[in-house]
């Protein structure tokens, strides 16, 4: 029964956890694209994402990465021989590839609270798939665990890349047409 609770509050803490990830990366675009505003409102912008990234990350994204290490530790040691298989050792490996994600949000939060960074609102688009993309591999790897389909997995991995930096791209082109747009009815 101790299983079944470390469990369910693993799935929480992904829920949550993911959930501040995909919204950080939000923040960070519109956090990056503040800049292309004009005094008051640059500063306004950029002091009210700063306030929001700060809360997100420190009270919602971080606790919900550690509920999720925490009750995964208590899953492991309440079943060790888990650890005996493959599958588990391939989605820890990107499980601290998230983590690393995770950390590098912080780095890019100082960075734009400094006004040091250089990242444009549409690499931080791109930046903000990643999580993304390790979601769907470490629940392939749960729920297929040995039985994964390289090929297939391989195949879907690559569609879902194209398609996100598609969409990136295609969404960038909508933006500046429609900027163009906006300066012509000047």
């Amino acid at each position: 029964m101790p299983y079944l609770w470390f469990k369910a509050f693993h799935l929480i803490g992904i829920v949550v956890w993911f959930a501040g990830l995909f919204y950080i990366g939000r923040l960070f675009v519109y956090h990056a694209e503040a800049s292309l505003e004009s005094e008051p409102a640059q500063g306004i912008l950029k002091k009210q994402y700063q306030i929001m990234e700060k809360r997100l990350y420190g009270i919602i994204t971080t606790p919900g990465m550690w509920v999720t290490v925490i009750m995964a530790g208590g899953m492991l040691t309440i079943e060790p021989e888990l650890l005996k298989s493959s599958w588990l050792h391939i989605k820890l490996f990107f499980v601290l590839l998230l983590i690393g994600y995770h950390h590098f949000c912080k780095r890019l939060m100082t960075q734009l609270a400094n006004g040091t960074c250089t990242w444009s609102g549409q690499n931080f688009r791109a930046f903000n798939e990643a999580p993304t993309l390790l979601l769907v591999v470490i629940v392939l790897l749960v729920v297929f665990k040995g039985t994964l389909p390289l090929s297939w997995t391989t195949g879907l991995i690559l569609a879902l890349i194209i398609s996100m930096a598609a969409a990136i791209q295609l969404y960038a082109k909508k933006r500046r047409k429609d900027q163009e747009k906006l300066l012509d009815n000047i």
